[in-house]
């Protein structure tokens, strides 16, 4: 079995990158998050990384952000391997997700991805 886990460099992390797939891409909103998707044409280097994650100030303080977007970060290392691959994706946490439990978390995200059509043909879901 392969070891689940998230590499640092696949994570968006310029301010550029975020805009650009939340400008270009399409949203999709549940509950408890935002999925942004946008799909990166085989070869483009201009958009680095495949996925960002983002919690605003209205979620709260800064311990309430982080536990959102640590949800976040374990929902999708979860379940990377059963997106389809070549689109940028940046995941945005909702007021909901403060008081939510992973396991929800993680159900309105495939939820989602299932909705974008980012589930590959052999996931189990």
């Amino acid at each position: 079995m392969k070891k689940l886990t998230l590499k640092r460099h696949r994570m968006l992390k310029r301010a550029s990158y975020f805009q650009r797939v939340y400008r270009l891409g399409k949203s999709y909103a549940s509950r408890y998050l935002v999925l942004y998707v946008f799909t990166v044409r085989p070869g483009e280097k201009n958009l680095k990384g495949e996925i960002g994650f983002a919690a605003g100030k209205k979620l709260g303080c800064a311990v309430r952000r982080v536990r959102v977007k640590r949800l976040l970060r374990e929902s999708y290392r979860l379940h990377q391997h059963e997106l389809a691959p070549h689109h940028a994706l940046v995941l945005v946490g909702r007021k909901a997700a403060v008081a939510a439990k992973r396991q929800e978390v993680e159900q309105s995200l495939l939820a989602l991805c299932k909705k974008a059509g980012l589930l590959s043909k052999d996931a189990k879901h």
